[in-house]
């Protein structure tokens, strides 16, 4: 498999994401991260990432208590981002920048995310010069390395990156269930980061613990295979594609940390055996009281409102399936902003007239109504 270099300074392609820390109430246990810290550099990893909204604040300072305040700025590669609450104007993006800085105890960032990045507040990103003071920062060597971080479609990313064609990375939400999953188009998205040749960082391969906590005759599956924990084969799922430089996962305890490190540290992809479980894994999910839908698109062509019918159905099932907040965001963010929301619907019938799987489209869009705009 081709190996894709993210920074030399990476000794590895598995990462800690500092979303998910240990807490004692609403204070990040500070004991238990440094024993996480230590254990993970020993191990020989040591990327970490960060955001400022990550625990209100509290990820980047815990990040300065563990991490930079105890260790050599060359042991440690570390990302934060600038995300879209902190910023309106161009002028209030260094302050911020340099807040970060402080917050987190360095006087540079290896690599520096556009956070979150979809076709609304991209717009904001290009109005602001957002990519274009980071590229400055980059040049003035207080960040190594810019980059991005991504929720939308496919065809978003390729606009992004044609415009910025100077970005060095691109972070995606990819994982075996949203591989071909029509509301994330995560394979869609890996091919435009290899269309143009940018290192992949990868979040949520445990789909924030969904691939972890399996259904009854998932887990058995994975069971049968006589080893590795259901993270691992999520993780390693992940990590397995060329092109692929850094896998990230949230760890909220030891327990978390030491079954990671221990199948990340000398990585080995899925064998094909693991790939035909894994894809019998992936059937049991599809088949969880979902809607039937194949995209064919061709109620979309007749909707006179525009409703992108197909996306929201798959957000619905990808929320009956998975019950976390990613459907939400793309229903919200993603999907209903091009065309319309569920709740649009005028009920004329055309969609149901020309569907080839004979639908109820009309009454199954109340129900997508009922879940995310109730």
């Amino acid at each position: 498999m081709e190996k894709v270099i993210l920074d030399p300074k990476v000794k590895k392609n598995f990462g800690f994401g500092c979303m998910r820390l240990p807490m004692q109430g609403k204070e990040v246990d500070l004991t238990e991260f440094t024993k996480m810290v230590d254990a993970f550099l020993a191990a020989g990893f040591n990327y970490f990432d960060t955001a400022h909204g990550y625990l209100e604040g509290k990820s980047e300072t815990a990040i300065k208590a563990c991490l930079t305040s105890r260790y050599p700025r060359e042991e440690y590669v570390l990302t934060d981002k600038l995300s879209n609450n902190y910023f309106n104007k161009e002028e209030d993006i260094r302050p911020f920048f340099e807040s970060q800085l402080q917050a987190c105890g360095v006087e540079y960032f290896d690599f520096y995310l556009m956070h979150a990045q979809d076709r609304n507040n991209f717009e904001k990103y290009k109005r602001c010069r957002a990519y274009e003071t980071a590229f400055a920062l980059k040049a003035e060597g207080k960040v190594r390395r810019v980059g991005l971080s991504f929720h939308d479609k496919a065809e978003v990313l390729e606009r992004i990156l044609s415009t910025y064609p100077e970005v060095d990375a691109v972070q995606i939400q990819f994982n075996y269930v949203d591989y071909e999953d029509a509301s994330v188009e995560s394979h869609k998205c890996y091919e435009v980061c290899r269309k143009f040749g940018k290192p992949v960082i990868v979040m949520e391969p445990v789909k924030g613990g969904s691939l972890v906590n399996l259904p009854t005759g998932a887990k058995q599956i994975l069971e049968s295979l006589g080893g590795g924990s259901p993270a691992s084969y999520a993780i390693r799922f992940a990590a397995g594609f060329e092109g692929i430089a850094m896998v990230l996962s949230g760890m909220g305890n030891m327990q978390m940390m030491e079954d990671n490190i221990g199948f990340m540290k000398d990585f080995r992809p899925l064998s094909a055996e693991e790939m035909e479980a894994i894809g019998k894994v992936r059937e049991i999910f599809r088949a969880q009281d979902i809607i039937p839908c194949t995209a064919c698109r061709y109620c979309t062509d007749q909707c006179p409102k525009r409703i992108p019918i197909p996306d929201l159905f798959a957000c619905l099932n990808s929320k009956r399936t998975f019950k976390t907040w990613n459907a939400d965001y793309y229903y919200h963010n993603v999907h209903s902003t091009d065309g319309g929301t569920a709740s649009d619907c005028i009920r004329c019938g055309k969609c149901e007239a020309i569907c080839p799987q004979h639908l109820p489209i009309r009454s199954l869009l109340q129900d997508v109504v009922k879940e995310f705009e109730a």
